[in-house]
């Protein structure tokens, strides 16, 4: 199945000088947003109270919520935990509170002020419905926030150090360096996204961000390995010629799995519920950065690194220096 012709002759690698701009450009801003606005971060990350309930009929987690919020509970986060008669619900902490009732609304500071909101959760749900159980409830400190964010960057920066490594050892150095660019490019631009419209940053998130990082890397890898093939069987063809071949015949496998993965995430932002709509989002918007910048950045960044045939050819034993002449 092809969606654009096999043997087409785009010159994407023309444009390079406006869409390597452009994508600077991008990383910048979003640098500036993640800095100024910074990101939502949600109870995961900040701390809070986590109140898990049980109802005595299946209930719907809207009703939940409305609930809190006629009760004045500001923002709560209700999930439905297997089934919709368990309940969890997530309340954001603050700073500052002089009763346990006001945490309850937005902050708490400690275990008893959990204790007393999450009492203050029931009975708020009891007055709704009568026969609401507290099952559990626990008391997230913002050190373990703090941890959780410090071990999330370093696990993102292991994954594209990581990717990095393989392509330098499957492919040649400057594939490498060409992927690195790509990949913290994608992150910092579905990050500034993210910063910019000031969607919740949970653990979900931050799954979704490690998620696209491999996601990104596929459609990359996907053209570097038609580029190599290219130039190895290529005899006098520029670099330039070659890149944009690659492009183009592998244009339709980019576009056609991007669609479909889109199109399966949107399904799980509509259908799959509150729990999964930032992991969703967050795969949505990387879906789009990553494939537009395996068409319009990988690739330029290689042809400004000189990749060139005798860098790709295979090494003889008996004469190396024979094997890599065109």
């Amino acid at each position: 199945m092809e969606i654009f012709n096999h043997n087409a002759n785009v010159n994407f690698l023309g444009l390079r000088k406006y869409t390597i701009g452009l994508a600077a450009l991008l990383m910048i801003v979003s640098v500036g947003l993640i800095f100024t606005k910074g990101l939502n971060y949600a109870l995961d990350f900040t701390g809070g109270i986590s109140v898990e309930v049980s109802y005595p009929q299946p209930t719907d987690v809207g009703q939940v919520r409305a609930a809190l919020q006629k009760h004045g509970f500001e923002n709560p986060l209700v999930q439905s935990l297997g089934g919709s008669r368990q309940m969890s619900i997530r309340l954001q902490a603050k700073e500052d509170t002089s009763d346990a009732s006001a945490a309850g609304k937005g902050g708490a500071t400690s275990a008893t002020a959990a204790d007393k909101v999450a009492n203050d959760v029931l009975n708020a749900l009891k007055a709704e419905t009568p026969g609401v159980t507290m099952t559990s409830h626990s008391f997230v400190t913002s050190a373990v926030g703090d941890e959780v964010k410090s071990d999330g960057s370093v696990a993102a920066i292991f994954v594209i150090i990581g990717i990095g490594l393989y392509l330098w050892m499957r492919f040649e150095r400057r594939f490498a360096i060409a992927a690195l660019v790509t990949e913290v490019h994608d992150v910092l631009v579905t990050l500034g996204v993210i910063a910019l419209v000031q969607r919740e940053f949970d653990l979900t998130v931050l799954a979704s961000v490690l998620a696209v990082i491999g996601y990104s890397i596929n459609d990359k890898v996907v053209v570097f390995d038609r580029i190599r093939e290219l130039f190895r069987s290529a005899r006098k063809a520029e670099p330039e010629e070659i890149l944009n071949r690659s492009i183009n015949t592998t244009l339709s496998r980019t576009i056609i799995t991007s669609l479909f993965t889109g199109i399966t995430m949107a399904a799980l932002y509509f259908i799959g519920g509150p729990a999964v709509e930032g992991f969703a989002v967050t795969m949505l918007i990387g879906i789009v950065v990553g494939t537009l910048s395996s068409i319009f950045v990988a690739s330029p960044i290689l042809l400004w690194l000189g990749v060139s045939k005798k860098d790709l050819m295979p090494v003889s034993k008996e004469n190396p220096e024979l094997a890599r002449r065109p």
